[in-house]
């Protein structure tokens, strides 16, 4: 692509992918692919969890929830390979793609010729590929400039709304063993280190996480108070 295509492709990106939360976010970027990279009929994005479960999140087609699905029960396709092993993979012909034997069928069925998956992030607990597809076929055999640029401005959104999103969490967390905290040592008379103290002993012996107490502690005090 020219120079002055991959600025006017950077300017449509920056408008695209505006900062959001985590959900919002990824629906800017399947929402984003196919206004920005060429031959994209529909995208969505495959999130590989700490469990090993494969997700679809952000489909910008309902076929997609059934094509991606397929993958992942194969065990094959683009999707999955990028998700999970490879962090590039194109096909440009699925029909004799020698890499994808049974799930070609199903690609072609939804009326996809081509399709690419390509590698967005990796955290701690889960990685995640864009999937994108195409009715065209040969599409995806260079996406050149433009992909790895979608990809660097897709990840850094990606990136900036997982910071908001664990600073959203800390603050609800920290709020929760507050209020936690507070009914202790109302309800038995303890200073604040003590009543932090009981719950951390209470974590321990349930082998809960001193969030899920607080939550649990708050949420039937809020529900006895509504009784009342």
């Amino acid at each position: 692509m020219a120079d002055a295509g991959l600025v006017a492709a950077a300017s449509r990106l920056a408008k695209a992918l505006t900062p959001g939360d985590l959900d919002h976010t990824l629906a800017r970027i399947t929402a984003a692919a196919t206004e920005v990279l060429p031959q994209v009929a529909c995208a969505s994005i495959t999130v590989l969890h700490a469990d090993g479960r494969l997700e679809t999140v952000a489909p910008t087609d309902e076929v997609l929830w059934g094509v991606d699905k397929a993958q992942y029960e194969l065990h094959e396709g683009p999707c999955y390979e990028a998700a999970t092993e490879t962090a590039h993979v194109i096909s440009p012909d699925l029909a004799t793609d020698p890499r994808f034997p049974r799930y070609a069928a199903h690609a072609l069925e939804a009326g996809f010729r081509a399709q690419a998956g390509l590698r967005l992030f990796e955290a701690p607990r889960s990685q995640g590929a864009l999937n994108l597809y195409s009715r065209e076929l040969g599409a995806f055999e260079d996406l050149g400039s433009i992909g790895e640029l979608f990809k660097h401005q897709s990840a850094m959104a990606i990136e900036y709304a997982q910071e908001i999103h664990d600073l959203t969490e800390a603050l609800r967390t920290r709020r929760a063993i507050g209020q936690a905290i507070g009914i202790v040592m109302e309800r038995y008379k303890l200073t604040d280190q003590r009543a932090f103290a009981f719950l951390t002993r209470l974590s321990q012996q349930r082998n809960v996480k001193l969030r899920r107490i607080a939550q649990e502690l708050v949420a039937d005090v809020e529900q006895q108070n509504g009784q009342q």
